[in-house]
């Protein structure tokens, strides 16, 4: 199917991507998935190599209608959702719209609607292209914390940063699409998130680690969704389904498997 990944057999993922809109940011925690599971990911509809259609009027309803493209393309009904980071927003109001095709729901790191950017990423958004070379800049001292604490010797550090860095090396992201996804995100109307009524998972990296969406917001979806469960991936920050992504598969696995058996 042209503009979807489709890979492997079993109980089917949805996996949305984050702010930077590209799934192959995320091909790690596809190939984990995908020994035991069917993952279907796309990249976001309002990414040039995405053919799912894009409406700007729509704003980010428009990423609510693609995952039901997706699911009607890849001819499955009913699905576990799961979003990451930005991808989260995504999930949760899918879920909270779409009930009948939602099997579970996953929330990776996740943004919530009550999330506001702190002062950096408020620089950023106002001026994405101005600012974008310093944050490319100042990324590794952000990140340098979470690959210390994920690949604790140095050569397995320079593997994965020299093999993800060629991974998405075709993926760069557009910095005045993400100012723009933001945007859409804080000017949308979310459904209550209370309707969720399917298990849930909210899987965190540590608290100290995540530099980038405090676990703290993530933590809100348990107010929001009964049903929901905490997880923490434990020596990552908000990058664990990419640098440790067989423990993060083997966490949904046992999700799945728990509310599949007890059907």
């Amino acid at each position: 199917m042209k503009g979807i990944v489709d890979k492997g057999r079993g109980t089917p993922i949805v996996l949305i991507p984050g702010l930077q809109g590209r799934w192959e940011w995320m091909r790690p925690t596809v190939d984990a998935l995908a020994k035991h599971h069917r993952v279907i990911t796309f990249s976001l509809c309002d990414e040039r190599t995405s053919p799912f259609p894009c409406d700007p009027k729509k704003a980010f309803e428009n990423y609510v209608e693609q995952v039901d493209l997706a699911l009607d393309r890849a001819e499955v009904d009913k699905a576990v959702i799961a979003g990451v980071s930005y991808g989260g927003l995504i999930a949760s109001e899918y879920a909270a719209r779409r009930p009948r095709r939602v099997q579970g729901l996953v929330l990776a790191n996740a943004l919530h609607k009550t999330w506001h950017p702190n002062p950096q990423q408020s620089r950023f958004l106002k001026a994405p292209v101005l600012m974008s070379p310093l944050f490319v800049a100042t990324a590794p001292q952000r990140m340098r914390p979470e690959m210390v604490a994920a690949f604790p010797r140095w050569l397995a550090r320079l593997k994965f940063t020299v093999g993800y860095g060629l991974n998405v090396i075709g993926a760069i992201p557009s910095p005045v699409k993400m100012a723009r996804r933001i945007d859409w995100a804080t000017q949308h109307h979310f459904a209550d998130a209370g309707r969720i009524d399917v298990p849930a998972l909210i899987v965190t990296g540590e608290p100290e680690l995540d530099r980038v969406v405090p676990v703290d917001v993530s933590r809100r979806y348990l107010d929001d969704i009964h049903s929901a469960t905490h997880v923490v991936l434990r020596r990552t920050g908000h990058n664990g389904p990419a640098t440790r992504p067989d423990e993060f598969a083997d966490m949904l696995g046992r999700f799945v498997d728990g509310f599949r058996l007890s059907a």
